[in-house]
């Protein structure tokens, strides 16, 4: 990202439209690179979103405890509120953006009310969200999160989600990149209007910096996992670095080997500085690039 987007802090309006634009057109060359590992950087983006929708629901949690509740679940457990809305987030970016893949994430949700709120009543497929709404592409997502927070006002994480959704496709994204849903605060929730605008514009481009620096240390970390591959010698190995390569975080226990060789394997990486360890404890691990 250029230094002198990085290092601007415009107020007015017209210099962070203009800054905007410059952030959002190189993001997306780098969402289009195929250095680049696309899954696990939404999912990274979607943890960063995930854990300030918990600060904006009064919750204590943080990133380590969202990837505990989500990552350490077993079957028929409830991930509990702040890991529920860390699910919310990760289903969203994981799918091409359909009404049927936001109703996945967002259960509670009608079809007709989550197209509603995106603008697309009028249009003969509901299932098509291409199109959706009018006006630039940081107004068309800001008018979703007002419309959203004028019916729920403490649904701040489905206005979110939805506000990125429209944002992903007025700028012609496939996916949903959570750009909002991390970078506005509670107090530029309360906002309308102008000022809201401004903070919507201030919110994308600080968060289009930070997933530009992200998706180049992901690269590197991906290019450098490839590399040591081929040094693996357990069966199942290159399934496993692909789901690291697709995961935030992985427990040894989800890799498709053995238990034993699959903690064998998982430190092998980390001996080989291709993977971390997470949580920094002797049990309950999590790995991931």
């Amino acid at each position: 990202m250029p230094s002198w987007v990085t290092v601007d802090r415009s107020e007015t309006l017209e210099g962070v439209t203009f800054l905007l634009g410059a952030a959002l057109g190189y993001l997306h060359l780098v969402l289009g690179s195929g250095d680049v590992p696309q899954s696990l950087l939404r999912e990274r983006l979607a943890l960063r979103a995930a854990e300030a929708s918990v600060v904006l629901s009064g919750r204590p949690e943080r990133a380590a405890d969202l990837r505990d509740a989500v990552h350490l679940l077993r079957p028929g457990d409830l991930p509990g509120p702040a890991g529920e809305l860390y699910q919310y987030w990760r289903q969203a970016a994981e799918r091409p953006v359909s009404l049927k893949a936001l109703q996945r994430a967002l259960p509670s949700y009608s079809a007709p009310e989550l197209a509603v709120w995106l603008d697309q009543c009028h249009r003969p497929d509901k299932h098509d969200l291409r199109g959706a709404g009018q006006g630039s592409p940081v107004v068309r997502a800001q008018a979703v999160l007002e419309a959203v927070l004028s019916d729920h006002p403490r649904a701040e994480h489905v206005a979110l989600i939805l506000a990125d959704t429209a944002l992903a496709q007025a700028l012609g994204w496939k996916y949903m990149v959570p750009l909002l849903g991390g970078g506005l605060t509670r107090r530029d929730l309360r906002k309308t209007g102008d000022d809201l605008q401004l903070a919507c514009h201030h919110a994308v481009v600080a968060s289009a910096i930070e997933a530009t620096r992200m998706a180049s240390d992901l690269a590197r970390r991906a290019a450098w996992l490839h590399a040591v591959t081929p040094e693996l010698r357990a069966k199942g190995a290159g399934a496993a670095v692909e789901m690291f390569l697709t995961r935030d975080a992985v427990t040894p226990s989800a890799l498709p080997l053995p238990d034993r060789a699959a903690r064998r394997l998982c430190s092998r990486l980390v001996s080989l500085d291709a993977v971390r360890e997470l949580t920094g404890r002797d049990s309950f691990r999590l790995y991931g690039v």
